[in-house]
Parts: C-alpha cells; sequence; structure tokens
C-alpha cells in the first residue's frame, strides 16, 4: 500500500523501474525524516548515527567526531554536510562556534577522518585480466622517466607558480617541458604536511604502478629524495572536467560529450573495480580528478586516496579511515569505516548528476532547498521537472526520456545502501545504451 501510495505521488510521466522507485523511496526517507535532536554538548543523529561533540576546557576548544578527534574545519564541514542531508542537529551547543567556518568551505576539498586502526587482510586473490584491457605493468617499468631534483627544478622554472596547473590535498601540480621536449605533469608534496602525505604518496605511487588504462593518467617516474617527494605523470593538457563545467575553457561541454567523458569514467573504474592485477577502489572520484585530453576523452586521476579493495574472497570490505570529499562520500562508508568498490559507485553517481546539471554536490551559495545537488535533482525528478535538470548552459534541447534514463540511473548509483547501488560495469553498460537512445534521439530530430 505505501509502495503504491509513493509511485502514485511522484507524478512522473513515465514508468520508473522498480528498483529505481526502491531507490528513490529510501531516499526520500532520508530527505523526509525530521532529525533527532539532543540537549548538552553531546549529540546524536539517529538518521545519521553518527555522534557530535564539542568542548571547551582552559580555553581550548575540542572537536570529536564518532569519539574521535578531530580539527575543528573538518568537524564544521562535516556537520555543515548532515545538516544540508536534513540530519539537523537541533539544540547544539557547539554550532555558533561554525558559523563563520562554514561560508568558507569547499565541497571539492578532500578530508580525511581518523578511525580505529585498519585491518590489513591477508592471502591475495588475483583478479584475471579483461581479455579487453591490457595486464596491469609491472613495478620495473616504473622509472621510464629519470630526473634529478636539479633537472625537475630546471623543467617546472624552479617551480615556478607560472607552471601550476592544479593543488590538491597532496600537493601543488606543475606542468614541465623536458630537455626532449615532452611535457609532463609533475606533483610536489606540500612540505607543511609532509609527514602526514608519506602514506599517500606511498599510496600513489604504488598504485599508479599497476595500471594501465587509457582512461587512467599513466606514471612516468617519482622522487623520494630528501625532503622532496615528487610524482611524476603524463600530462594531460585540457583541464579538468570541473573547469570545463564551470566554462573557464570558453566551449560549453556538449551533451554527447559529457556522456562520452561519463562512459570514459565507468571504463576506468571498471578496471579499477574488476580488471586490474588487484582490485583498486580510487576513493576520491570527483569532477576536479577527472582530466580531458585535447581530443576530450576523459582520464581519471589523483590516487592519494586509493587503496587496494579486499583480497580474501570471503571478504566483502576493507576497514579503514574516511577519505574522499564533502558531497561524493557514500554515507554508509561514513557510518561504517567499511570500504567497497561500491562506494566509488556512489561517487560516480553524484558525478553522473554533476556532468549533466553543471552543478557541484553542495553549493552553499543557493538556498536551502538547492544546497544539496542530489537532493535538488531527486526532488525535481520526483515532480516530473525534467528539463529543469538539465545544464541551462547547454543550447541544444535534449530528448526528455534520455534525461530521465540518465538520472535514474545516478540516483541508483546513489542509493543511500550500498546493497543497492549496481556495479561499474553495468553501470557502463547502461550508458552506452543510453547513449545509443540519445543518438537515435537526434537523428529524429
Amino acid at each position: 500500500m505505501f509502495h503504491h501510495l509513493f509511485i502514485q505521488k511522484m507524478e512522473i510521466e513515465h514508468i520508473i523501474p522498480l528498483r529505481t522507485a526502491i531507490t528513490m523511496l529510501s531516499l526520500l526517507l532520508l530527505v523526509k525524516l525530521p532529525a533527532i535532536s539532543s540537549s548538552g554538548v553531546v549529540i546524536q543523529s539517529k538518521v545519521c548515527s553518527d555522534h557530535f561533540a564539542y568542548s571547551k576546557s582552559y580555553g581550548h576548544e575540542l572537536y570529536y567526531i564518532n569519539g574521535n578527534s578531530v580539527e575543528k574545519a573538518l568537524f564544521c564541514t562535516a556537520l555543515e554536510t548532515y545538516y544540508a542531508n536534513g540530519c539537523i542537529l537541533e539544540g547544539y551547543l557547539g554550532i555558533n562556534y561554525c558559523v563563520s567556518d562554514l561560508s568558507l568551505v569547499d565541497s571539492a576539498s578532500s578530508f580525511e577522518v581518523n578511525s580505529a586502526p585498519e585491518k590489513i587482510p591477508a592471502s591475495p586473490l588475483r583478479v584475471p585480466p579483461s581479455p579487453r584491457f591490457s595486464i596491469s605493468p609491472k613495478l620495473s617499468r616504473l622509472g621510464s622517466v629519470h630526473l634529478s631534483l636539479s633537472q625537475i627544478a630546471k623543467a617546472t622554472r624552479n617551480f615556478s607558480q607560472s607552471q601550476q596547473v592544479g593543488e590538491g590535498g597532496f600537493g601543488t601540480v606543475y606542468k614541465a617541458r623536458l630537455d626532449d621536449g615532452q611535457l609532463v605533469s609533475i606533483k610536489r608534496a606540500k612540505k607543511e604536511h609532509f609527514e602526514n602525505l608519506e602514506t599517500e604518496f606511498s599510496s600513489e605511487v604504488e598504485l599508479l604502478a599497476k595500471i594501465d588504462h587509457r582512461n587512467l593518467v599513466k606514471l612516468l617516474g617519482y622522487v623520494d629524495e630528501g625532503n622532496e617527494r615528487l610524482i611524476i605523470t603524463e600530462y594531460v593538457p585540457n583541464g579538468t572536467l570541473r573547469e570545463h563545467l564551470d566554462g573557464q575553457h570558453g566551449k560549453i561541454l556538449e551533451f554527447n560529450q559529457r556522456l562520452e567523458i561519463a562512459i570514459d569514467v565507468a571504463h576506468a573504474l571498471t578496471y579499477l573495480h574488476l580488471y586490474a592485477e588487484k582490485q583498486i577502489i580510487h576513493r576520491d572520484v570527483k569532477s576536479s580528478n577527472i582530466l580531458l585530453t585535447e581530443s576530450m576523452r576523459a582520464k581519471v586521476a589523483d590516487f592519494g586516496f586509493a587503496r587496494l579493495g579486499p583480497m580474501d574472497s570471503e571478504q566483502t570490505h576493507i576497514s579503514t579511515k574516511v577519505k574522499g570529499t564533502v558531497g561524493y562520500l557514500d554515507p554508509e562508508y561514513m557510518k561504517t569505516y567499511q570500504l567497497t568498490p561500491k562506494s566509488d559507485v556512489y561517487s560516480f553517481g553524484i558525478l553522473l548528476i554533476e556532468i549533466i546539471t553543471g552543478r557541484r554536490p553542495v553549493e552553499l551559495k543557493r538556498s536551502v532547498e538547492e544546497r544539496v545537488t542530489l537532493r535538488w535533482a531527486f526532488k525535481k525528478l520526483n515532480e516530473g521537472r525534467t528539463v529543469e535538470l538539465v545544464d541551462p548552459a547547454l543550447e541544444k534541447v535534449v530528448d526528455a526520456e534520455v534525461v530521465v534514463k540518465i538520472f535514474d540511473l545516478a540516483i541508483q548509483c546513489a542509493a543511500p545502501v550500498r546493497a543497492d547501488r549496481p556495479d561499474m560495469k553495468s553501470v557502463g553498460e547502461q550508458l552506452w545504451t543510453i547513449r545509443a537512445d540519445y543518438l537515435r534521439s537526434v537523428k529524429k530530430g
């Protein structure tokens, strides 16, 4: 009876697949359930299943999430995310201390939350390589570019600001031209975070050495010397997907180009999850980590937060610190600290909505109703206002049926419960079908 009433309420002019309807019901409940408030300085949100605590002693402010001491910026960012998702922690005495910081939150910034010690699984499980993709390269392939620190300094004009092409949690990315004319990207670790970033550096080098796919950036070399940590990768010349969605490169991405980019990213994640020598979970899939070539092919970059997946066939997840980017983070991963490939699927669902709408996952400058793009898109789809979901910068009208299919898929990927999400291989196949439908609609005119 309740399912019947829910589907009646949606007032959408198309028939929604049962799986999508169930997922949308979960999202509706997540949006509509009232937040649970508590008095005092410790609050538990039953909707979000997390504890937020604040205390002040002898002039020192202390912030906790799930019993773990965290920095104020992370505490306030997490608090804003939970508030934006309907988990309003009313009565919280420390909220006023976050007000000034919340206006500065950037949803594209990566962060981490400390949890219990990581459980490292034992015996390795090798996944047979896909006949469509080449076998992962061995570590001996590292070092196709051999550079000394002095050569790197010369190639980057002594790490000149004019050579900077990006900035991330790991450090600054520079464009460099080698003596033979080859262009490369050089990522330099931030010295002020040097000790904390040691793990990210080692992880990125180790994992990049294991992958070889046209939709993933290639590792060319690295430097681990003295107080310098540098990663050398192929140079991808056309900026990030986010820059293109913002119109920073002049031309607006056409709808077909957006579909192609989504398919490229789906292929990259499918390779990492199924066909790499060992399963890899990226953990930071977002538009600013998608680089575009001159021919507008997408390459997934930045493996600083990546982890090897479960290595035991009986293991369904790995327990690890929460790392990722606000707005793209799998809510189940945030609650349980259990990481699976389905966490990447969630991020991809958010990314897919971003690609079609042009909106960031969290837009703090918008009204409360439109601040969280997933909720805003779900509401529009629920009301049957599919035309309003497409990026207004697009000049050509897109067939409404195609738009609905894309958002049905995106909402399945971003289901609150990971068991309801498809795997990336299935997502890629569905995107191919949607692209074929789109091209047919264009031919019909």
